[in-house]
């Protein structure tokens, strides 16, 4: 059921927040006449040219582009969609909005949520409050993290007892259906077919996990006894609103801070993520208890351009840390990884011997590659012919996921320095190999069957010849096509142009077969969530180097008039004008059309004319 919010409450909501005090919350505002300025949250730059107008309660960088209004500047701050953007500005001034869906899910999903909210202010009131936790207090006093810390991260403790959750729950008024959905309560069949209900968290360091709204959703808890045959963590299983392949620990924190230096620090675990925030390092995030994945990827690489990973340096840290740098690699951002020392992990190293340690130590680490081929040459015998070769394809492996050239040139000169072999000796090996890919290779675009009529359903589906005739020049019928192609390349920041597209033109209308499948390509890449430029790299063909013409189009500014202004708009135009150009044509046809027909007529009743005064016709028509 669709979420929905009357456009009087809206604009309440956006008349209470003025836009220079919800931005000058987050960032160093001066003024600059009439607006103010700096310098611009969504990219790096040392002159600001970030302006907030307070008369359009508007924002504009002149640097890259970025505008919109106080809900845009929340959703692309934060990472969020429009309707978590309008809660939290809501809550900001006191609006209250109902905007929860009205059925089953929607309402479980509220109570999970109110739950896991009233459960954790439960497990932080234990450690902080009575005798129960002693102990816990105890061991973070031990580890050195102080009282701020863990009302930061609201770190709590869960009492050794098997129903304490459990009964104080249900006085609360939940169901054992949603304490066991929340993953809080573990259910058992005895021998006698009776199931028992039990705390699935019990004598353990609680950590809460929160999602990108600061919410929490699930718990991960660290045994307290280290004589325990138990595991030395436990996490909540995956419940309607907790997937572990998604969430980031930390990055509720980490966020703003990601979005300022435009570099994440990746860990390993919650101690260490908790240790860099307090010792400084606030852009420290760390998987929640399982492998990164593309979803982890594609949430810093919203923020960050880089990434820096600091994994424990035992084996299976070392080969966790070359894989999650291919992920990011594949990803097209710039991977550097710490050498900490031996049996060190940040959390140590930050104890140990301070921060400063562990800045130095992330100040020097190198690239991805230059970390492969450290713990691979140790692995093997770089002395004889095949340990190199090894070395030499397993870097290459990772180099070969490189969705840009200038990032696969760089990584190249890199490992042949290192390895000591030529880099033509290296692109040739390179050449031999098959074609890396994180994800599935996509046919090349076909071409679309559709009606040209404008409809209200997609034409994602719709497709293009999988070879087809590149033009002569790129824009051979009209200028808007190309101009179109410039937005719908920023599909990922602005996915609005996709809906456009998707809704109101149909993708044979596009006359240009370079313009038509890069929208056709833009429609895909907002669909999965992938970056343009990495599906575009697998489109590619002789006839047609689609991923060349995409990387040209980010390197440009978009042609569109006026300081400020919006891509939808933009896009409305351009589809308008696509359509004008259609119907022009079209119509044009037709006056051809009847103008041959009335030249076809003319000459016909002229020939009449002349049968009917040529008697010699006559006669032969009358033998």
């Amino acid at each position: 059921m669709s979420k929905f919010v009357p456009d009087q409450v809206l604009e309440e909501i956006r008349f209470r927040n003025d836009i220079v005090e919800v931005i000058g919350s987050r960032l160093t505002l001066k003024r600059a006449g009439s607006s103010f300025k700096a310098c611009c949250p969504f990219h790096k730059e040392k002159t600001p040219s970030f302006h907030v107008n307070s008369q359009r309660q508007s924002y504009h960088c002149f640097g890259c582009g970025e505008h919109g209004d106080v809900f845009k500047f929340i959703m692309q701050m934060d990472g969020l969609d429009f309707m978590s953007a309008v809660r939290i500005l809501a809550k900001r001034v006191g609006v209250e909005v109902a905007v929860e869906d009205d059925d089953g899910a929607g309402r479980f999903r509220k109570a999970l949520l109110k739950l896991h909210s009233e459960v954790a202010a439960k497990y932080h009131s234990t450690l902080k409050n009575g005798d129960k936790g002693a102990a816990a207090r105890e061991y973070l006093k031990e580890r050195g993290l102080t009282s701020d810390t863990v009302d930061d991260f609201l770190i709590g403790f869960a009492p050794d007892a098997w129903d304490a959750v459990l009964n104080w729950a249900l006085k609360k008024g939940y169901t054992i259906d949603q304490l066991v959905e929340s993953g809080l309560v573990t259910a058992k069949r005895t021998e006698g077919s009776e199931t028992k209900h039990y705390d699935r968290f019990r004598n353990r360091l609680m950590f809460p996990i929160f999602d990108g709204q600061g919410r929490v959703v699930a718990f991960s808890g660290r045994v307290m006894d280290k004589q325990a045959k138990a595991a030395k963590y436990v996490n909540s299983p995956e419940t309607p609103i907790f997937h572990k392949g998604r969430i980031l620990y930390g990055m509720h924190k980490a966020r703003s801070h990601i979005a300022k230096s435009r570099e994440a620090i990746v860990c390993e675990g919650q101690i260490d993520v908790i240790r860099c925030h307090q010792a400084g390092f606030q852009s420290a995030v760390a998987s929640q208890g399982t492998a990164f994945t593309e979803d982890h990827v594609t949430a810093l690489k919203r923020f960050a351009d880089s990434v820096v990973i600091a994994f424990d340096p035992d084996k299976a840290g070392q080969d966790a840390a070359v894989k999650t740098s291919r992920l990011f690699i594949a990803a097209g951002l710039a991977v550097r990884v710490v050498s900490l020392p031996e049996g060190e992990d940040p959390d140590s190293l930050i104890r140990k011997r301070g921060s400063e340690a562990f800045r130095e130590i992330v100040d020097e680490a190198g690239s991805a590659v230059a970390y492969q081929i450290e713990i691979m040459s140790g692995r093997e015998n770089m002395k004889a012919e095949v340990g190199t070769m090894r070395v030499a394809r397993a870097v290459l492996g990772m180099i070969n996921v490189a969705p840009g050239p200038v990032q696969k040139t760089t990584l190249m000169k890199e490992a042949a320095t290192l390895l000591d072999i030529p880099v033509p000796a290296l692109e040739e090996e390179l050449s031999r190999m098959p074609k890396d890919r994180t994800r599935p290779r996509r046919a090349a675009p076909e071409q679309s069957s559709q009606s040209s009529r404008p409809a209200s359903g997609t034409n994602a589906g719709a497709r293009m010849d999988a070879t087809p005739k590149p033009a002569a020049r790129l824009n051979p019928v009209t200028v808007a096509e190309r101009l179109l192609c410039e937005h719908a390349v920023h599909v990922a920041d602005f996915p609005e142009i996709g809906d456009l597209v998707r809704k109101y033109l149909p993708l044979d209308m596009i006359q240009d077969p370079m313009c038509r499948a890069t929208v056709q390509l833009a429609l895909e890449a907002q669909q999965g969530q992938i970056p343009i430029e990495e599906i575009a790299v697998d489109a590619d063909s002789e006839e047609l180097p689609v991923s060349e013409f995409v990387l040209n189009l980010h390197r440009q500014e978009t042609k569109v008039p006026g300081e400020e202004f919006k891509r939808e708009d933009a896009v409305k135009d351009l589809v308008l004008q696509l359509w004008r150009n259609k119907l022009t044509a079209e119509r044009n046809l037709l006056n051809e059309d009847a103008r041959e027909r009335r030249a076809q007529l003319t000459y016909d009743l002229n020939s009449l004319r002349n049968w009917r005064d040529g008697r010699p016709i006559i006669e032969f028509e009358l033998e």
